[in-house]
């Protein structure tokens, strides 16, 4: 997440001095401004065991890998780690909790989303001194920023942006990527005569994940937010919206999808594009019946509106922070050796499909050779920006206020200028609360 941008100052705002609540996950704990003389939890900075938290232990197919780091770490250095863990779902609730009371220590695991809720409780140490030792790219070491500091240091760096279907494309007479909205249009509108049931973008209508609508809003001009003021509403995101409605008048998209159903869709061969994150590619070639799919699955940057504009997407993965005391200096050096360590990232890609967040990781053969994942990384990570929604604890929220709006507006019941203005005003009002 490009955090350098954010004010501190507005974030403060919404949190207060007292409290941290992140809207739709339940959390409340102690939050106090930045600094290392109150944040500290009072252990021993230089013992060599600390606690690992992250959600990743808790799922079966990741679990694997990152116990083997575990374990070659401890091995290694003789030291003990204590793995922490807890289900996705509740990963932010239960860590900031801890957190607040001081019973989680070492290195944490965040999902880029988060980062800035949990920087705000003034806990985590500022990696500035120990990220240059990294060989981070630029825009995986600026997912680690907020308020201008280091909190987190890049484990894997990728985005949310569009795949597409060589073979529906090719069998539609489309022979290159559309670069601009009216080229997109134009090849749905193709895709669309070949009938058999395509839908030729799956794109998100279900309020769950019509978040997806961001991007497009900023194809289109919207800014989201300038400065402290939410800019949706205006002409941009109005424009974003109608376009949207004509999609999906024309069928061009369908009602009621969401990612999973896009991912069926596509898996099936009834869809051109969709949006996903990059590790769409595994988990939707593994659900589809046709083997072949995952040798016909192409990144592809978002249109834009007109030539020369900056492709938009969503930038999408995980940073590993310290928190302040005991274990400290340890839990630093291990989360510097598991996020850059050339052997160690290059396992993890091959085990997982992860993209590392270095430079020499990106270039090892065991990732260049994937052309997926490198054609990824330049196409749509290269330019991938955070929200920034989510500086704010209401950021569920806003998302669900914009979707609602947006849902509102495919289905009939409001227009996209009346809607946009509402989500504009409801989005200020969550803000300032």
């Amino acid at each position: 997440m490009t955090t350098s941008g954010i004010s501190r100052r507005g974030a403060l705002r919404m949190f207060g001095l007292g409290a941290l609540g992140v809207a739709g996950t339940g959390v409340l704990a102690a939050c106090a401004p930045s600094g290392p003389a109150s944040s500290s939890n009072g252990g021993d900075t230089k013992t060599k065991n600390f606690d690992f938290t992250s959600w990743s232990l808790n799922e079966e197919t990741a679990k694997p890998s990152i116990e083997k780091i575990i374990a070659a770490w401890e091995k290694a250095q003789g030291s003990k780690i204590r793995a922490v863990s807890y289900p996705y779902n509740e990963y932010l609730s239960q860590l900031t909790l801890k957190l607040g009371g001081g019973e989680t220590t070492g290195a944490i695991h965040l999902d880029i989303a988060w980062l800035a809720a949990v920087a705000q409780m003034g806990k985590l140490a500022d990696l500035a001194p120990v990220a240059p030792k990294g060989g981070y790219t630029d825009v995986a070491l600026k997912s680690g920023v907020y308020d201008g500091k280091q909190y987190g240091l890049p484990w894997n760096t990728g985005s949310i942006g569009v795949i597409a279907n060589a073979k529906l494309l090719k069998k539609a007479g489309i022979e290159k990527h559309p670069t601009t909205v009216e080229e997109f249009e134009a090849a749905l509108r193709e895709l669309k005569g070949l009938g058999g049931g395509v839908v030729p973008y799956a794109a998100a209508t279900k309020v769950a994940q019509l978040k997806d609508i961001f991007p497009w809003m900023q194809t289109f001009g919207c800014t989201l937010m300038d400065g402290d003021k939410v800019t949706i509403g205006d002409d941009a995101s109005v424009d974003a919206v109608t376009w949207y409605k004509k999609l999906h008048d024309a069928k061009l998209i369908a009602a009621d999808v969401d990612r999973f159903d896009a991912r069926a869709l596509f898996g099936q061969g009834k869809a051109a594009f969709y949006d996903d994150a990059i590790i769409g590619k595994g988990v939707t070639s593994a659900q589809s019946s046709d083997k072949t799919l995952a040798d016909a699955m192409q990144p592809m940057q978002r249109p834009v509106l007109k030539a020369g504009d900056t492709p938009q997407a969503l930038l999408w993965g995980g940073v590993i922070a310290i928190v302040n005391g005991k274990g400290q200096d340890a839990a630093t050096e291990f989360a510097l050796h598991t996020t850059s360590d050339l052997a160690t990232t290059s396992e993890y890609f091959v085990s997982r499909a992860l993209p590392p967040s270095t430079t020499a990781g990106l270039a090892d053969p065991k990732v260049a050779s994937d052309t997926f994942t490198t054609e990824w990384t330049e196409k749509i990570t290269k330019t991938a920006t955070g929200s920034p929604f989510w500086q704010f604890a209401q950021n569920a929220q806003i998302e669900e206020a914009v979707a609602e709006q947006v849902q509102a507006v495919l289905v009939g019941k409001t227009k996209p200028k009346d809607a946009m203005k509402a989500a504009g005003e409801e989005i200020t009002a969550l803000i300032k609360r």
